[in-house]
């Protein structure tokens, strides 16, 4: 790997288990963003999902950024970086020379050089984005930059299949009937299994 670079296969170990170990949206997505800002080096990272209604896209995890940056105003899919909405990505790699931002004062003020923003793409739509922010000016290999489309790919079906598992355990504690033992986790499967062979040696003795 060049030292321009910084995308490995531990990044994506990162990635992979923080998604494997998440059931919830909100905390896989936080998780995430924080492991992603330690494992780049760079000042801080956000995952949104677009709003089709509004236009919007809504943070759902977040690391590295103030409160006041964070709140500086809605973040508009046609004005923000607008072609990642399109499913490009976008490399700002010097925001003083970027004419692209939707805030570009707050952008400066918190400190951000360099923005690179990815579409989150599920089934060929584009769902959200993921956005890395560096302090400093950012010059991305096309290496790294594949690499991160990887990685926001990855990021959109783990959306998915978090928003799935969440509405399964709904379904389940809905039905609370013991046909829906599909749902249950590996481990709660174990634990209902154990107490059934309890239940049959009390039975036979």
């Amino acid at each position: 790997m060049r030292p321009d670079e910084k995308i490995d296969i531990d990044v994506f170990k990162v990635v992979t288990r923080a998604i494997a170990h998440s059931t919830s949206l909100e905390a896989m997505t936080a998780y995430l963003s924080q492991l992603l800002v330690a494992a780049l080096g760079v000042k801080g990272c956000s995952i949104f999902a677009l709003d089709p209604g509004t236009g919007e896209l809504d943070i759902i995890g977040t690391f590295g950024l103030k409160a006041r940056f964070l709140n500086k105003g809605p973040v508009l899919s046609q004005k923000s970086i607008a072609r990642t909405l399109k499913g490009e990505p976008v490399v700002v790699s010097d925001v003083e020379k970027s004419k692209t931002l939707q805030y570009p004062e707050q952008t400066r003020a918190e400190g951000i050089r360099a923005i690179i923003s990815l579409p989150v793409i599920l089934y060929g739509q584009v769902i959200g984005a993921l956005r890395l922010y560096h302090r400093e000016v950012w010059k991305l290999s096309d290496r790294d930059l594949d690499s991160l489309l990887v990685l926001a790919e990855m990021i959109g079906l783990a959306m998915s299949y978090t928003r799935l598992a969440q509405g399964m355990q709904a379904v389940r504690e809905a039905a609370g009937d013991t046909h829906m033992g599909w749902l249950l986790s590996r481990d709660e499967r174990w634990a209902r299994a154990q107490k059934d062979v309890k239940r049959q040696r009390r039975v036979s003795i």
